[in-house]
């Protein structure tokens, strides 16, 4: 099969598209034939090298964590799956013609959902419903501010906290206010509005997506006793709010979860915006395009 492999960290140019080995299904798994994967920060951040002291790469590696695609094989030991089926998963790999994947981390692609557009979604949906789940196990009832909002991984996390009946406040930059008001959000505010930041109360949970400096002024504004889930670690000054509960957030699979939100993005209850869908021979200028940020997801297309 033909694979994008990377033999070196750097740039978007050391992505090289290449023969490789055919993998194998093998107990418990499925064999894919990929028809389309994304691109998402944790790639180029893999492929540059900067994220190598959590996510090293063994060297030659193939990056991709979103697989979209029909199963061509099914492996010893599996049920509910047959060749021809339509799946999405969240894996490894998938930077390539073929992927294999455990059987319990698919789901079936739901009807009205294009097979390559689904491919927008593993990674950043179950990031988004997981970040509020799990890392902030907001109640009905309770407010949360969600950051970065407009981001994929920000209107999974806004669908999840008002599908679990919170009020949700949308967090954006003031340049991003307008399209933040299509997100459903009970309110919208501009992260980088000093007056407008100085105006919010306390909220019961933040779910934050943005890092740095805006994660650490939004730890301020946890009630005591409250949440502060995050996809990028603990803020620098989080031993400063000692009664904040910070939890850390890094996505696992979820094939249940997965299809429910997959239905969800089906019926048009929320959106994943995609920007571009580029062959999966020119990853590496997917990845330059997604890497400079502003954009929708970008998908590579096998």
């Amino acid at each position: 099969m033909k694979a994008v492999v990377l033999h070196e960290y750097g740039g978007p140019e050391v992505l090289k598209y290449e023969d490789v080995a055919d993998p194998v299904a093998g107990e418990g798994e499925l064999l894919v034939r990929l028809s389309a994967t994304s691109v998402n920060p944790i790639d180029y951040k893999m492929r540059s090298g900067v994220a190598k002291d959590h996510f090293p790469v063994t060297f030659p590696g193939i990056l991709g964590r979103d697989i979209a695609g029909v199963v061509r094989e099914v492996g010893p030991g599996v049920e509910g799956f047959e060749p021809g089926d339509k799946v999405i998963a969240l894996g490894k790999r998938s930077y390539a013609e073929l992927v294999v994947v455990k059987a319990q981390d698919a789901a079936k692609v739901p009807d009205g959902l294009d097979v390559v557009e689904a491919a927008a979604l593993p990674l950043v949906t179950l990031t988004g419903e997981q970040l509020v789940t799990r890392g902030t196990a907001i109640q009905k009832g309770q407010t949360i501010l969600i950051s970065g909002a407009v981001g994929s991984v920000g209107r999974s996390a806004v669908w999840t906290a008002k599908k679990a009946g919170a009020t949700v406040i949308a967090g954006v930059k003031k340049r991003q206010l307008k399209e933040a008001q299509e997100l459903g959000a009970d309110e919208v505010i501009a992260l980088d509005d000093t007056s407008a930041m100085e105006k919010l109360g306390f909220v019961d949970a933040v779910a934050d997506t943005v890092g740095g400096k805006t994660a650490e002024m939004l730890l301020g504004k946890v009630k005591q006793g409250g949440v502060f889930g995050s996809v990028l670690g603990p803020p620098a000054n989080a031993k400063m709010h000692p009664t904040v509960q910070v939890t850390p957030v890094m996505a696992v699979p979820d094939a249940a979860t997965l299809r429910a939100l997959a239905e969800d993005v089906a019926a048009k209850r929320f959106v994943i915006p995609i920007d571009r869908m580029v062959p999966l021979n020119e990853a590496g200028a997917g990845q330059a395009a997604a890497e400079k940020g502003g954009i929708g997801k970008v998908l590579l297309l096998a």
